[in-house]
């Protein structure tokens, strides 16, 4: 870590002069409604960021845009999470590196699009633009280079069903001719992809506010969301109306939920001191708990008052979407079985040999959200919460068809309730439809922190999912 450090010191220097940066002050973004969450109180965040005078260091040495935006503030409930995730998009989308600086602010734009999530294509367009992006390339897909637009297919199966990427698509983008691409700027390439996913997974489900633009100079905003965050016009979660579904449920219900929940990890915790369960027991638990997966069901949902045509021009097959990965009566789908290809033993090494110190960063980010811990839950102290953690970081690889032989996924039955079910799938999996009335449907007497800690599980457990899948077909194709 000390020779990313020095690095760090270097190359942060060499970024700025790069980019010609102004002198930096930091200004906070005003949000077109009340707050950075549609979904979280104001004063709660405000409060957190007033005390936090390193999470104002962090901005001012690693913010992209030079503000505190509204996903920042969020994260900031979480500051040590947030400077790993500072760091590693920043090196990401501004350190030296195979891709040209608006090639991956134009990845971005294509990642955040396929879920709808104008935020981050708002964001990434002022971004390309100020980069040295040509602004022609804003109006779609048919003015950019023909290898940019060869990523499409890989963006939409990462997106949507990442177990379906190949070895045969890795060789179809690194082909030999003009239009080829590098395996240092396809893994680039990937990263990207993986993080603005997983990130539109995190606006989504923390109900980010668009930020209102201080400078608006350019005539290149393409996409406009008028006052409300897009998953408020979906779903009819104005500022005003936010609080409806929150008091619907009374305080001796929610807290005898929590009772019961921390009674569950209790009993949980003395069975497997007790008794292990045998590994034919656990296949039969996993394959449950993959099946049942299909039984959760998101809210219904209109997709015409969503409308993709401000985003289609980045993307193709925009109505190309998830689909259970253990269907009934489709094709049989091998499980990912984790041992055989791990982040620690195989996807750390190869991203970090083909994008160099990516995988350092990455790796630090992954370990800090799923370590990370406060030793609380709700109004009780001292509590050991590693079991619930790893339930929410299983369910997710479980949606996207990966298991881990030594993890008893009985446990996610018996640690994560439906509702609670029901908000992980969709906002993993189809994030656009996130609502207010899911967020404030589980776990009602925990704090808003804590809620915001289970979607930076998500959101980091869906990147890794991801660039699983992505690497293992990269290693195929090297073997």
């Amino acid at each position: 870590m000390q020779r990313l450090r020095r690095i760090y010191a270097s190359d942060v220097a060499h970024a700025q002069h790069v980019l010609e940066a102004e002198e930096k002050k930091i200004r906070v973004s005003l949000p077109l409604t009340r707050g950075p969450s549609a979904f979280i109180p104001e004063k709660e965040v405000m409060q957190a960021n007033s005390l936090n005078e390193r999470m104002h260091l962090l901005v001012e040495e690693y913010s992209i845009s030079g503000r505190l935006d509204n996903i920042t503030q969020v994260m900031s409930l979480h500051t040590q999470y947030l400077e790993s995730f500072l760091r590693s998009q920043f090196y990401m989308l501004r350190m030296d590196g195979p891709l040209p600086l608006p090639y991956r602010h134009y990845i971005a734009i294509m990642a955040a699009a396929r879920h709808q999530c104008f935020y981050l294509i708002n964001m990434h367009v002022d971004e390309f633009l100020k980069t040295g992006g040509i602004p022609e390339w804003l109006n779609g897909l048919e003015y950019v280079p023909q290898r940019l637009k060869n990523l499409n297919e890989i963006n939409k199966l990462l997106a949507h069903r990442p177990w379906l990427v190949t070895k045969e698509h890795i060789q179809k983008l690194v082909k030999t001719g003009e239009n080829n691409w590098s395996l240092p700027e396809l893994v680039h390439a990937v990263v990207l992809l993986a993080h603005y996913h997983a990130l539109a997974s995190f606006v989504f489900g923390s109900g980010i506010n668009p930020e209102r633009d201080l400078n608006t100079s350019n005539g290149y905003r393409l996409v406009s969301v008028n006052s409300f965050c897009v998953c408020d016009l979906a779903n009819d979660n104005n500022i005003e109306n936010a609080s409806l579904t929150s008091n619907n449920f009374g305080i001796s219900d929610s807290l005898s939920e929590l009772e019961a929940l921390m009674n569950r990890m209790r009993r949980l915790q003395e069975e497997k001191e007790d008794e292990e369960a045998s590994q034919e027991e656990m296949d039969t638990r996993f394959e449950k708990e993959k099946t049942e997966s299909l039984l959760v069901f998101s809210e219904a949902f209109d997709d015409e008052i969503l409308s993709i045509a401000d985003v289609s021009r980045y993307i193709e097959d925009p109505n190309f979407g998830y689909k259970d990965f253990a269907r009934r009566g489709e094709e049989h789908l091998p499980t990912f079985r984790a041992q055989d290809y791990t982040w620690e033993n195989h996807g750390f090494s190869l991203v970090n040999r083909l994008y160099s110190d990516i995988g350092h960063l990455l790796d630090e980010k992954f370990r800090m959200v799923y370590n990370l811990t406060y030793n609380t839950m709700a109004t009780h102290e001292d509590v050991d919460t590693t079991m619930l953690r790893r339930a929410l970081f299983n369910y997710v690889h479980c949606m996207f068809g990966i298991r881990y032989d030594d993890y008893d996924y009985g446990e996610v039955n018996q640690l994560l309730e439906r509702n609670l079910k029901v908000y992980i799938k969709t906002v993993t999996c189809y994030p656009e439809r996130a609502t207010k009335r899911m967020y404030d449907s589980y776990w009602r007497q925990f704090k808003h922190s804590e809620k915001v800690h289970v979607n930076l599980l998500l959101m980091e457990a869906r990147m890794q999912a991801e660039l699983l899948y992505a690497l293992r077909a990269i290693t195929r194709h090297l073997t």
